[in-house]
């Protein structure tokens, strides 16, 4: 018997079911703006959160008894059997993964790399069989003891080397399966304290890395987009990939701009002291939005707690921002959340992601519903009416400080300041949320 026991599929219900096992909102064959529903929003299971966690925190180990749990292949292909099965009973397209969630770590690279090849032709197998796909790959280069000082950033070389291998076998194994994205996360890309840091160093190091998994892309002809994933602390002091606006420098210093985009997290955009809709509007405008993950932070806590969304006005707003940037491409709406400790149930894992996606559904088409409306877009347009004129485009194009300052005088300027209005626009935000 599954693990989830007699859970059956998950299936769209309506907004007047009373089954806790249904969809109320998340029709996927329902059309928003000229597309499917389930094509908005490109739904994927995070494999780390919802297999390989084990319900710990900061203080305290794990709570959760799952039967795959264990460090050899035999666990590896249990978790992976109960993973499938999850997907299939959400009916989800979609799974992301970090090489360390889904293999044992062997007693040397080579046993490792073995080993996740090993799990990658059994996920080929139960892709072709169930139709569901990868989004994205990535490795987990911050878990084990060897990348405590970080990965790419790390003062030896050898880890460095350790990494870069790494990588390449993470990236093969996303081009084998299909992978839309490869995601880079440097969870401890940053430092702990100045006093033993390079920083100069550490950043040439790190954009030499970036430009190895470009180029390896490229040799390989992985077709899918690089992806990086901001995040501001936790664990260390400071992390390089600290925001949206701190990794476009990085990519302009390196001139890698036009060839990575972003995975943007809600949770890490608020320890960055942001909105999610700001770190996602400013990755539109800069042409760097990929794709998202979907959670939420206790706004009680200082730590990234990674709990599943339940605020339909933050998700619309977010949804808001991709859809003004023109939706997805390659990306997809990852759930990187995880029941909390005390969710010992096969039963909490299973609603947890439901509710969710009802969540994200819902907040798509109260996103849509503004975006056809028009009027947030009116109303900025005419924020901004004055600089249409070809007098204001020349002064911001061609004209000099000193001949903007001759204008002042002669034409005796003297400006008032107009209403921003911003009370207008949250209140039009509230006709849809």
């Amino acid at each position: 018997m599954s693990y989830f026991k007699d859970i059956a599929p998950i299936q769209f219900e309506g907004p007047d079911s009373d089954n806790e096992f249904a969809y109320r909102h998340y029709d996927p064959n329902e059309v928003v703006m000229g597309k499917r529903m389930e094509d908005h929003l490109r739904l994927a299971v995070a494999y780390w959160h919802s297999l390989a966690y084990e319900g710990g925190d900061p203080f305290g180990g794990r709570t959760f008894e799952r039967p795959w749990y264990g460090d050899d292949m035999a666990a590896a292909r249990a978790k992976a059997d109960a993973a499938f099965d999850l997907f299939g009973i959400l009916n989800v397209p979609f799974f992301c993964f970090h090489d360390a969630d889904v293999r044992p770590e062997g007693g040397s690279f080579a046993e490792s790399r073995r080993n996740l090849e090993e799990i990658c032709d059994v996920f080929a197998g139960k892709m072709q069989q169930t139709g569901t796909r990868l989004l994205w790959g990535t490795a987990n280069m911050f878990s084990h003891r060897r990348w405590m000082a970080g990965a790419a950033t790390n003062p030896d070389p050898e880890i460095f080397a350790y990494a870069a291998a790494t990588v390449k076998a993470c990236m093969d194994v996303t081009h084998q399966l299909g992978g839309e994205n490869y995601v880079l996360w440097g969870g401890r890309e940053g430092y702990e304290s100045l006093l033993n840091t390079d920083l100069t160093r550490e950043a040439e190091q790190a954009g030499a890395f970036l430009s190895k998994v470009v180029e390896y892309k490229h040799k390989i002809g992985f077709k899918g987009a690089i992806l990086i994933e901001p995040k501001p602390q936790e664990p260390a002091k400071h992390q390089y990939d600290f925001d949206v606006g701190t990794i476009y420098g990085f990519l302009k210093r390196f001139g890698l701009e036009n060839e990575v985009k972003l995975n943007i997290e809600q949770g890490h955009a608020i320890l960055a002291g942001h909105s999610f809709e700001h770190e996602l509007a400013l990755a539109g405008s800069l042409g760097l939005l990929g794709s998202i993950d979907m959670n939420r932070n206790d706004y009680q806590s200082g730590w990234d707690t990674d709990q599943f969304p339940n605020n339909v006005p933050e998700v619309a707003l977010a949804y808001y921002e991709v859809l003004r940037a023109g939706g997805f491409e390659t990306g997809g709406t990852n759930f990187d959340a995880r029941v909390r400790r005390q969710s010992l149930d096969p039963e909490d894992l299973v609603l947890a992601h439901v509710g969710a996606i009802d969540i994200c559904a819902r907040g798509l088409k109260a996103a849509a519903a503004m975006l056809e409306d028009g009027g947030l877009e009116k109303m900025r347009a005419e924020r901004y009416a004055g600089w249409d004129s070809d007098a204001s485009q020349a002064m911001l194009k061609s004209e000099s400080l000193d001949e903007i300052a001759a204008r002042v005088e002669e034409t005796n300027l003297n400006p008032q300041p107009r209403s921003g209005r911003q009370e207008r626009v949250e209140n039009w935000v509230s006709r849809f949320v």
